[in-house]
Order: C-alpha cells, then sequence, then structure tokens
C-alpha cells in the first residue's frame, strides 16, 4: 500500500463527502482559514465517548449556547450542568467535563493546551481525546484511532487478531497511514468513512475510496472483520427506589456520591444496587409497591423495584427538597426519571 497515496485519496472525497456536523469546521472553511475551536472539539469528543453522534447533536448545540466557552462552563453551578446532561449517560464525563474546565480556567488562562501530552493531563482526557483534540483542532500529526477507525484498518490491513487484543496492532498500523498534511481533515474522514461506508454490515465498498488498497475487500471477506471476541454475558443487579412527596407537595430527592455510578446526580433514595429483596424505607411514609423498571449500564443489567409515597412527614435532613417549580423531571438521570414516569403513571400527586 502506497500510504501517501491512500491519504490523498481519502481527503479528496472527504472534501466532497465530509458530513455537515455542528462542531465540525468544514474541508473547504478549514482550507480558506478557519480554524476549529478547541473548546468546541473537547466538548464533542467528550460527549461521544460511548454515544452517537445522532443523540449528542442536540446536547452538543444546547451545552454551547448555554455556556460558549470554557470559562463560561468553568463558572457553571454542578447541578445545572448535570441536570443538563441528564439522560446522555455516562456521568462521569459530565464530571469530568467541569473538573477539566476549570483546570483550564484555573491553570491554562481559559486557553487549551496545544500539545498532546499536556491534553492528556487534563481531567476526562484520555490518549484517544488528547489525539483528537490535538489533531482536529491544532492540526497535528496525531493518529486518531476510534471504533470507526478500528473497523477500517482491520478492513485494510486484514487483521486476524480480535478486538479488543488488537487494539495496540490497529492503533500502530493507523499510525503509518496517517499523513503530515491536513492530519486534522484525515482524522475526521477516517471517521466519516467508517461512519457512512466501511459500516458494520454490508460495507459500500463499491464507492469506498480505498477499496483499491484493501486487503480484505480483495479477499472478498471484508464483512468478518473486525473480528471480535466473544463478549462475556452482562450480570443483573436489583434495587430499590423510593420515589415520596411531602405533603405539602415537594419531591423529596437525594444527591448521590461523587463517586461512582451516576456520581453528583440528583435521584431518589434507595438500595445500594445489590438487594433483590426489599428492606426497610429509608423514612417512614404510606409507601405502595408499584413494580419494576429496567435499565442497562455499560455492565450490567439493572432491575429496581419502585416505591411510592404522596404523604412523607418528616424526610430527613440529608435529602434535598424540591416544589413543582424547582423539579424537571429531565434532570434526573434516565434510570431515575423511569422511575419517576411508573409513580406519576401509578399515583395521584
Amino acid at each position: 500500500m502506497k500510504h501517501e497515496d491512500a491519504a490523498t485519496a481519502l481527503l479528496d472525497w472527504y472534501d466532497t463527502h465530509a458530513r455537515v456536523l455542528p462542531w465540525r469546521v468544514s474541508p473547504a472553511d478549514r482550507a480558506a482559514g478557519v480554524a476549529p475551536d478547541p473548546y468546541r472539539v473537547w466538548m464533542s469528543e467528550i460527549m461521544l465517548q460511548q454515544t452517537t453522534v445522532a443523540a449528542v447533536k442536540s446536547y452538543f448545540e444546547r451545552f454551547t449556547a448555554l455556556w460558549p466557552s470554557v470559562t463560561d462552563l468553568a463558572n457553571a453551578e454542578d447541578e445545572r450542568v448535570m441536570g443538563e446532561w441528564a439522560g446522555l449517560g455516562y456521568y462521569a464525563r459530565a464530571r469530568n467535563l467541569l473538573k477539566c474546565a476549570r483546570v483550564i480556567r484555573d491553570e491554562f488562562d481559559g486557553v487549551f493546551p496545544r500539545t498532546r501530552i499536556a491534553l492528556q493531563s487534563l481531567p476526562g482526557v484520555g490518549p484517544y481525546t488528547s489525539a483528537a483534540i490535538a489533531s482536529i483542532a491544532f492540526d497535528l500529526p496525531e493518529t486518531v484511532v476510534d471504533g470507526n477507525v478500528e473497523r477500517v484498518v482491520s478492513r485494510l490491513f486484514r487483521v486476524e487478531t480480535p478486538l479488543p487484543t488488537a487494539k495496540p496492532e490497529l492503533t500502530e498500523l493507523a499510525e503509518t497511514l496517517t499523513p503530515i498534511a491536513r492530519p486534522g481533515d484525515y482524522a475526521q474522514a477516517m471517521m466519516d468513512l467508517g461512519a457512512t461506508i466501511c459500516t458494520p454490515k454490508s460495507p459500500a465498498c463499491g464507492i469506498c475510496p480505498l477499496s483499491y488498497v484493501c486487503a480484505a475487500r480483495h479477499a472478498g471477506d471484508q464483512a468478518r472483520f473486525p473480528l471480535k471476541s466473544p463478549k462475556k454475558p452482562k450480570p443483573t443487579r436489583h434495587g430499590h427506589a423510593y420515589v415520596g412527596r411531602t405533603e405539602a407537595g415537594e419531591w423529596i430527592l437525594e444527591k448521590r456520591p461523587e463517586k461512582g455510578l451516576l456520581g453528583g446526580m440528583m435521584g431518589w433514595p434507595g438500595t445500594e444496587w445489590q438487594e433483590a429483596h426489599p428492606p426497610a424505607p429509608p423514612f417512614p411514609g404510606d409507601w405502595q409497591d408499584l413494580g419494576e423498571v429496567r435499565h442497562t449500564f455499560t455492565h450490567f443489567h439493572l432491575i429496581l423495584t419502585v416505591h411510592a409515597a404522596t404523604h412523607v412527614t418528616k424526610p430527613p435532613e440529608t435529602c434535598v427538597l424540591k416544589g413543582n417549580n424547582a423539579f424537571q423531571a429531565s434532570d434526573l438521570p434516565t434510570v431515575m426519571r423511569k422511575a419517576f414516569d411508573l409513580a406519576l403513571s401509578n399515583l395521584e400527586y
């Protein structure tokens, strides 16, 4: 494979077929001298971790409208940011988003560092994200390898090692392809190729700009790649959530611990997610058992039994009370919103 020729072919394709995304500077604008905003690149990359482009677009547009700069975000209230993040999942990303913004404000005078090493020192910025920001925002020849790129490279080189074991090998091969010229556009071109043409099923090899150098295409077994190791089945955990309201009409919430799943988010009081049998309620009330809601996290399935009460007289001081004017179910993480929806559909509040 002539790597320089492959990069040129891919960039020529990208110049015509680049996806229009709210955080992206088009190849034409970039050629005209428009530089990407590292804040928007960073924001998009954090949001896109383990989440689809379609799901991220509206969140990205809302976040950047509310907080147009990294300093604006750094000055925001934690609860407001976590509330706006609700529904996007993987809430540790939101906590790290705030931590990172504040480090940039306090230690870098509100300006993103320009090197991959410095970027990787920031909270929540790992090897992939630092490479993406350095490449896309600052046009440095760093190699960016996400799931789409892994799939493209595995087919180009017909890599027989299954994922996730193959990750280091695929990264090394991807590095041999990264050009010195236009590395930011090239990184996005590889992502777009994987998202629109070199797709997991039924890749459109007939219109792929790299089909002429693709080993799997020449062997006729492109759909077989990338190989993947069998997934371990996810365990199922159980828990209980208590959706309560005071006689004055206030919702009884609690802030979850900063560390752990849904850390720092508001939610309903409840048990650890290990208990299958109902324990004693966390505080007195006219509790009714309403049934179950189910939710899947990265590493396990959760079955949450929901209990509700409408006349709680003495909620603990550790709880947060919110009247209707201050409470928005949309601010809750998805699993807590499911519990609320079940309670609301079964009881008259």
